[in-house]
């Protein structure tokens, strides 16, 4: 159940990195022995956000965005520059062991599991770690195989499994203590379609199950719509949007595209050239073709397609998610 009190809370947070920098050269590798040049890096650039109970964000940037390094200080695994964050109610990077018992941290390509045993004799590990009790670990154990469909898996070596079960493997280990917060780093990284699927209906089936919040950061927006009404954007340390996902299509796409089912001779051996009056023509195939409009001429011009074209079927669309981002991307904060 979603309370007023979030589960995570962070106030102008900020990560600087200083690096040295030199040019190639024995000349300049003298130089640097006496006067080393420098510059300061903002990976998290004064962020601020909260995520409540229950809710799964999406936290979407392109490589280098700062999205890991949010994450890695929001588990307690780096420091701040400055800032504040709260995590359940804990300072993250004082690492109080309560505190790590009700988080867990999902890193696409890291592997956490033991690689030459069984993925079973990983998850007593973490029992052992977690002190979780025997008859709570059996059941979450069960629950997680029946979720994630894990079956034999458990009892194979990590090295023996394919990238998705391992992954699968990967995550069910990681919930063993049943965390109440989730932090997700592409955690579909690399597997292919049917075992992104997979975990992402887990995912949804977790949060349901337990009320848990998610952070999720991923590359493929397929997660991303199937899991978050929300979503965070940042871009060189700094947050661009944050809302609903349907508000970021709003605000960044002004444009509809229109998928249109030409009947046969309907541009009369013209092609494209005969749609090019209605919108801009994205593609053209014989029999169908795609058109991207203002959202204010959507209306007038979906009634003069149907009036002067001969078509089967003709369907509305919000532009793909990846155009919306990439436009997102192309936005400077406010106030630089």
């Amino acid at each position: 159940m979603i309370t007023s009190s979030p589960y995570i809370s962070i106030r102008d947070l900020q990560k600087i990195y200083t690096i040295h920098e030199r040019e190639a050269g024995l000349g300049a590798a003298v130089r640097s022995l006496v006067r080393r040049k420098a510059k300061q890096v903002h990976a998290v650039d004064g962020i601020t956000f909260s995520v409540a109970p229950g809710e799964i964000v999406g936290f979407l940037g392109p490589n280098g965005a700062g999205k890991t390094t949010t994450l890695k200080m929001l588990t307690g695994l780096l420091h701040p520059s400055d800032g504040q964050a709260d995590v359940l109610g804990f300072t993250p990077w004082q690492r109080k062991n309560e505190f790590l018992r009700q988080i867990t941290l999902v890193l696409g390509q890291r592997n956490q599991l033991i690689w030459d045993i069984p993925a079973a004799d990983s998850f007593e590990l973490n029992r052992v770690i977690f002190s979780i009790p025997e008859e709570e670990y059996r059941q979450t154990l069960a629950e997680l195989t029946e979720l994630l469909d894990l079956g034999p898996l458990i009892h194979k070596p990590v090295r023996n499994l394919s990238l998705g079960e391992r992954m699968k493997c990967e995550i069910a280990g990681a919930l063993l203590h049943r965390p109440k917060v989730l932090f997700l780093d592409e955690p579909t990284i690399g597997l292919d379609v049917t075992a992104q699927r997979r975990i992402r209906q887990f995912v949804a089936e977790y949060n349901q199950r337990y009320g848990a919040s998610v952070l999720l950061t991923s590359h493929y927006m397929a997660d991303v719509e199937a899991l978050c009404q929300r979503v965070i954007v940042i871009h060189h340390g700094k947050i661009l949007f944050d809302g609903d996902l349907t508000a970021l299509v709003q605000r960044f796409s002004p444009h509809k595209t229109i998928v249109v089912d030409l009947a046969p001779g309907a541009t009369n051996g013209r092609g494209a050239e005969a749609l090019r009056p209605f919108g801009e023509v994205v593609a053209y195939t014989e029999g169908q073709a795609v058109l991207r409009v203002p959202k204010a001429e959507t209306a007038l011009v979906t009634t003069k397609l149907l009036t002067n074209l001969a078509i089967n079927d003709l369907t509305i669309q919000d532009p793909p998610i990846e155009a919306v981002i990439e436009q997102v991307f192309t936005t400077e904060p406010e106030g630089d």
